[in-house]
């Protein structure tokens, strides 16, 4: 270790930028893929593509201060939209508000689920089949998004994981030059900071959705700063010896 205390990246050895580069482009490409997957749940939470506010709101807080109050209403007013006639969504929306009758399953509901829904719903994997009385009820209950159950195991999973993640990326970057004693150590502070408060914004978000706007807050400042970190540390590594080497 004592070897590395005066080098910088582009002085390192081979072997070494080899394992830091590689490091690097797998973590670089997991937030990548993190940052889909948000986009595929989170991101169709109001049932529109994109990460919004909504989207936020809707998944820690729940929607059951509006009028779609139900999952069911949700999706029907939202990404199901054009999948059945508004006749039927209608019906459908009513029943769901009344308190979704058991009496009404059979002889109403059932069928124009099975008209308009069952096709992709009871053969697409991932759809919640809602032919099924059983899961159909679920998706008429109000909607109180995450559970405090599941937003505790999540949180420590993500504090634990991410931490270590970034531990090793700001550990990489203390070996770049060209940066202050204090901007680096700004770089390298500011996405453990930005983790406490994306984890922090959960919780609040889950009492007051007011707070939303601190989980996208908490997102992006993690993001932004372990990119620069990042292509900081592969640039310094190969394209600054290429560089000195032209000059």
């Amino acid at each position: 270790m004592k070897e590395l205390v005066d080098k910088s990246l582009a002085d390192l050895s081979l072997p070494l930028k080899a394992l830091f580069t590689g490091y690097l482009l797998v973590i670089g490409l997991g937030l990548l893929m993190a940052g889909v997957q948000i986009m595929l749940t989170h991101g169709m939470a109001d049932g529109k593509f994109g990460l919004s506010v909504d989207d936020i709101v809707y998944s820690y807080h729940g929607n059951h201060d509006g009028e779609n109050a139900s999952k069911l209403e949700a999706k029907l007013n939202g990404s199901m939209k054009e999948n059945a006639p508004p006749e039927a969504r209608l019906t459908l929306v009513k029943w769901a508000r009344a308190g979704a009758s058991e009496s009404e399953w059979e002889t109403t509901i059932k069928p124009l689920v099975m008209e308009h829904c069952d096709a992709c719903h009871a053969n697409i994997p991932g759809l919640s089949n809602i032919a099924e009385k059983e899961v159909m009820m679920k998706m008429v209950a109000v909607d109180h998004g995450v559970s405090i159950t599941s937003l505790t195991r999540v949180s420590h999973i993500h504090l634990f994981g991410i931490a270590f993640i970034f531990f090793f990326v700001g550990w990489i970057f203390t070996f770049a030059s060209g940066y202050s004693a204090l901007a680096k150590s700004i770089l390298i502070a500011t996405p453990f900071v930005f983790l406490m408060v994306d984890i922090l914004s959960w919780w609040l978000t889950k009492l007051e959705p007011d707070f939303a706007w601190l989980v996208i807050i908490g997102g992006f400042g993690y993001s932004l700063a372990s990119t620069i970190m990042i292509f900081t540390s592969l640039y310094q590594m190969w394209i600054t010896p290429l560089l000195a080497k032209k000059s």
